[in-house]
């Protein structure tokens, strides 16, 4: 169970990252669901073309990126403004931003896909304000800030300074607290479900001769 999640912030200030910037096409043609971390945010972490299997070690990195340096390169939350994930529907945004190691992703706004996406995969979407979020960015753009983002109550606590209460479907914190997919969902009505098929055998015999 993981009802509390806390790690440092890594800002990103920009507007409509887009599942391409997240992770570019080029790295879409694996049928793995993990292993892309080091695709993450491509276009900005590399400063040379890299290409399916080759990993960090092996690019030139362009240390001017945030998630290049310490502490950020270990953070679990991302911060970043408004329509974040928009774009195609590719679920290898994120794959990537899980494999790297973010847990919870703060903005304004989320493209609809991607914020499902992130529910599927454990990966927590968070929706603001524009003025928490501007609160967010003065507190962690000039130094490494740490704060704490409790599922269950709701809230978002940065030491003595800042507490942001949050709105999440409960059903969706569940989600992200018992680290549930769409099976496990389903597999939690199993009796209901094989109440409806004993049900259904034996008004409809004729479907399974």
């Amino acid at each position: 169970m993981k009802d509390f999640i806390e790690g440092i912030v890594a800002p990103i200030d920009r507007d409509n990252i887009d599942t391409d910037q997240i992770i570019p096409t080029e790295y879409l043609k694996s049928i793995k669901k993990f292993g892309y971390e080091d695709y993450l945010f491509d276009g900005w972490r590399y400063k040379d073309q890299g290409r399916l299997g080759m990993k960090k070690t092996e690019r030139k990195i362009n240390h001017e990126f945030i998630l290049n340096n310490a502490p950020y390169d270990e953070s679990k939350v991302l911060l970043t403004r408004d329509n974040f994930g928009c774009g195609s529907s590719r679920e290898h945004a994120v794959w990537a931003l899980r494999d790297f190691g973010i847990e919870v992703v703060i903005a304004s706004s989320f493209g609809d896909i991607f914020y499902n996406n992130c529910f599927k995969n454990g990966v927590l979407p968070l929706k603001l304000k524009k003025t928490e979020i501007d609160k967010l960015f003065s507190l962690s753009t000039d130094n490494p800030v740490s704060i704490s983002v409790n599922i269950k109550d709701k809230v978002i606590l940065f030491k003595d300074k800042l507490s942001i209460d949050f709105v999440l479907d409960n059903n969706l914190a569940e989600r992200i607290i018992y680290g549930l997919d769409e099976i496990d969902i389903t597999l939690k009505d199993s009796e209901l479900i094989k109440k409806f098929e004993e049900h259904r055998k034996e008004n409809n015999p004729w479907i399974f001769e």
